[in-house]
């Protein structure tokens, strides 16, 4: 009857004298490393026609193997209209995001946000070399993208060179490309 009701005397009690199960012995260890990651890969080429294929409807890439998103950030908001391969103007709601840089010196990572700061809005990097590195606000103007420093002078400019990629140059002449 005590097997039925859910009990059996094979089950240990616990009084206020048992101290429960015994503790589990600690497992070894193996002695943790430190390794220095890679750097990350290299921008895409700029190409023209995964834009023109994600604006078409078509989701495959060239190779039939990358899948592009034909969606409109602009969308339901009041942005002014933007304009993507050059020319024209762009939208700060368009710019706006995380972005991949490659400029001279390195790759890294930089953050385009609306918060109101000197000299335009605020930007982050992260990992970044040089004088990149030193990029705290940025803006549009016109159809260029331009990158300053907390204390409000230009870094870099860029323009639009494809679907959520723009390419430009430092103050110092270096070569600087952010995408996404």
């Amino acid at each position: 009857m005590l097997t039925a009701a859910g009990c059996s005397p094979s089950i240990p009690s616990f009084s206020s004298n048992d101290r429960g199960p015994a503790p589990l012995t600690a497992s070894p260890t193996p002695q943790v490393s430190q390794n220095q990651l890679p750097p990350p890969p290299p921008p895409p080429p700029p190409n023209q026609d995964m834009a023109n294929n994600a604006t078409n409807g078509d989701q495959n890439g060239e190779n039939g193997d990358t899948q592009v998103a034909a969606l409109d950030p602009n969308a339901g908001s009041n942005a002014s209209s933007s304009s993507s391969g050059g020319g024209g103007s762009l939208s700060r709601n368009k710019v706006l995001g995380a972005y991949k840089v490659t400029t001279a010196g390195g790759n890294c990572q930089i953050i385009l946000s609306l918060t109101k700061w000197s000299g335009g809005y605020r930007a982050a990097s992260r990992g970044c070399p040089g004088a990149v590195a030193d990029v705290s606000a940025w803006d549009v103007s016109g159809s260029n993208v331009v990158l300053r420093n907390s204390g409000g002078s230009q870094v870099a400019s860029l323009s639009s060179t494809g679907d959520s990629r723009y390419d430009g140059q430092t103050q110092g002449g270096q070569a600087i490309s952010l995408y996404r």
